[in-house]
């Protein structure tokens, strides 16, 4: 089965020429860690993630990183779009979090898809319209958000997709709120006392799953 069939806007493509182009371009695969771009490269191509998962993320002048978003399986990255579009380098960094296999379509058919294609201009269109709701949310949490509930949400958030055994550091949730490792690990602390985590080295048990909910969604002050 081609690789085009999980993206339903490229299956919808009536132009053969396009098509044709389109179907040409083979499947590159990357290893978990590769960086698929960093600050401040140009964009090669509109990117389709195959197979695997990236991690976008931005880092400051003292190594502190905060994660942007991840793009999976069937899924576009949606900073790649957006630098496409403006003619822009690339703001963050984009590494490899498994094994992956993506697609880089060229800059020229890219545009040419834009200008022909409405499934796939419809397409390009929504998936940055989601982004940029998520990165407002994102924007949100970080500026007004209460440090215990980001983490509890992140650690629910992880938990839904590992169950309650999690296999993180302390500095990995750290750089996904955009905060110091210290700040996350005094969090630890504080839920484990309370009973509501067992932690110990590179792993996090959750045991109270419904109060660290409450915490999670509990109104701002």
């Amino acid at each position: 089965m081609s690789w085009r069939a999980q993206f339903p806007a490229l299956m919808a493509i009536e132009n053969q020429s396009l098509s044709l182009q389109v179907d040409k371009h083979q499947v590159r695969r990357i290893r978990q860690g590769e960086y698929i771009f960093h600050e401040g490269d140009a964009c090669e191509g509109y990117m389709l993630v195959i197979s695997g998962t990236m991690r976008v993320y931005k880092m400051d002048v003292e190594g502190h990183e905060i994660l942007l978003y991840r793009v999976n399986e069937g899924q576009n990255c949606m900073l790649t779009t957006t630098c496409l579009l403006g003619m822009q380098t690339y703001p963050a960094h984009g590494v490899a979090e498994s094994d992956m296999k993506v697609v880089f379509l060229p800059v020229k058919l890219f545009e040419a898809l834009l200008v022909d294609s409405i499934p796939f201009r419809r397409e390009v269109m929504s998936s940055i319209s989601q982004c940029i709701c998520d990165m407002m949310v994102l924007i949100e949490d970080v500026a007004f958000g209460r440090m215990d509930q980001r983490v509890a949400k992140l650690l629910l958030q992880r938990a839904d997709v590992e169950g309650d055994t999690l296999t993180c550091t302390h500095q990995e949730l750290a750089s996904e709120l955009g905060t110091a490792r210290e700040v996350v690990s005094r969090m630890l602390k504080n839920f484990e006392g309370r009973g509501w985590l067992c932690a110990s080295r590179g792993t996090i048990t959750l045991v109270e799953r419904s109060l660290l909910g409450q915490v999670a969604n509990m109104e701002p002050m």
